[in-house]
């Protein structure tokens, strides 16, 4: 967008995360509506120096907030980009998995990367030692068992594949070696991600408790997989023993649907058409047929790398249009 519109840049890093780590740490304060104050405040400053027309926009996370400071002050900034960001209803969304199952790619694809998961349960016997070696020259700590991260890295791994768009004809074949196997496993599906606490323990905390997040699903892989249910894995997996009891708290959520349907702003959603998290983004549910500004647009086969700039030519141009149209009025 800077590009694009010859825009000075001002980078907010989100409370709580990064460099923005308090110590000592208290999560209480790491609340939504605190970061659209934080917002609000170098908005409200800045803007005694900067008169000219704002854009507020985030990736993913970023996307979210974007969503949520526009809900929220509405009249803090002129335009608001979102890309890819999803919109959860609880800790386990629901819409991921059917989603991943039944909807995403081809019928093809989909009963690939279902065999692909099969084979890597069966070869758990041969691998779980090379897995569990790896994790510990990693340095990964987990709050489960290293059996019982190798079964959730299997069933992270269809998420993972499609929301970063790796092809499906990267996946091995049935005759390929332990060590090719292995080694896609670990590409894909990386283990650190089930450590604790590792980096992205902010957002975790913050799933729990507002953002929401997604469930994962055994269909097709009972008989091969060791876990019977995932249902509370973020809070047993992801997050310390002092913060697993955290309680997700719907309000956000509802308060931005409500805002979204009832107005009007001028605000550019983007979504890639395989990524999951698209399966909970506004792109399912929010009809702007009738709506003069917002827009949803979904790009064809676009993974959680779709961008204003990677989009097809016609629509890309039409989606810079709209924007340059608004900064003008």
């Amino acid at each position: 967008l800077c590009r694009l519109f010859n825009a000075n840049l001002v980078f907010c890093e989100y409370r709580y995360f990064s460099e923005s780590v308090p110590s000592p740490c208290n999560w209480d304060y790491m609340t939504v509506d605190n970061s659209l104050l934080d917002l609000h405040n170098v908005r409200q400053t800045l803007g005694e120096l900067f008169t000219g027309k704002w854009i507020s926009t985030g990736i993913s996370k970023g996307g979210q907030t974007t969503m949520f400071y526009r809900a929220t002050f509405p009249d803090d900034v002129d335009v608001s980009v979102s890309y890819v960001a999803p919109l959860n209803k609880n800790v386990e969304d629901g819409r991921h998995e059917p989603f991943l199952y039944k909807k995403v790619g081809t019928p093809e694809e989909r009963a690939t990367i279902l065999n692909a998961q099969r084979e890597i349960l069966k070869r758990k016997p041969q691998l779980i030692s090379k897995f569990e070696d790896y994790c510990t020259d990693k340095g990964y700590k987990y709050n489960a068992s290293i059996g019982e991260i190798y079964d959730y890295c299997v069933l992270e791994y269809p998420f993972a594949l499609w929301q970063w768009g790796t092809p499906v004809s990267t996946i091995p074949s049935a005759d390929s070696s332990n060590d090719v196997w292995f080694a896609h496993f670990i590409k894909t599906s990386s283990p650190d991600y089930f450590s604790c606490p590792n980096q992205y323990l902010p957002f975790f905390v913050q799933a729990a408790r507002e953002l929401g997040y997604y469930g994962y699903s055994t269909k097709g892989l009972e008989d091969v997989c060791d876990l019977k249910s995932t249902k509370g894995y973020l809070n047993k997996l992801m997050l310390p023993k002092e913060l697993s009891n955290i309680k997700f708290d719907k309000s956000l959520y509802k308060r931005t649907v409500k805002f979204l349907k009832k107005n009007d702003p001028t605000h550019i959603f983007i979504y890639g058409e395989i990524d999951p998290w698209t399966a909970s983004g506004v792109a399912g549910w929010l009809d702007c047929s009738k709506k003069e500004n917002m827009r949803v647009y979904v790009q064809p086969r676009g993974s959680h790398t779709a961008r204003i700039g990677n989009m097809p030519e016609n629509t890309k141009n039409e989606i810079i249009g709209i924007i340059t149209n608004w900064l003008k009025n």
